[in-house]
């Protein structure tokens, strides 16, 4: 299963940039990738890795903006085509068809 978030926060002052940069960190501590600017993936087991990542992104929300969430299979995630440009290099080492085993 895939976590995806969509995310356009203001960058107008010096605050929202550190707000912009404390969140987007934050993702990428969390284990997400970016595929595009804005747009993060993660990967997660189950429904119980998407209730326990929902709750994390519900604690470091940012007060402004619009961030979005999205939930999708293995299967809807492999089927996402990719119209200009190239994959980036962990969706090449991370296969869609790898499992992921605990």
């Amino acid at each position: 299963m895939r976590l995806l978030v969509f995310f356009d926060l203001p960058v107008v002052s010096k605050e929202d940039r550190r707000i912009y940069q404390r969140f987007r960190k934050f993702l990428l501590a969390d284990g997400y990738d970016m595929l595009q600017f804005s747009v993060y993936s993660r990967i997660v087991n189950g429904e119980d890795g998407v209730d326990k990542h929902l709750k994390r992104l519900g604690k470091n929300i940012p007060g402004k903006g619009s961030v979005r969430f999205l939930q999708i299979t293995e299967r809807q995630y492999a089927a996402m085509k990719l119209l200009v440009g190239q994959r980036t290099i962990k969706e090449k080492k991370v296969g869609t068809s790898q499992l992921l085993i605990f």
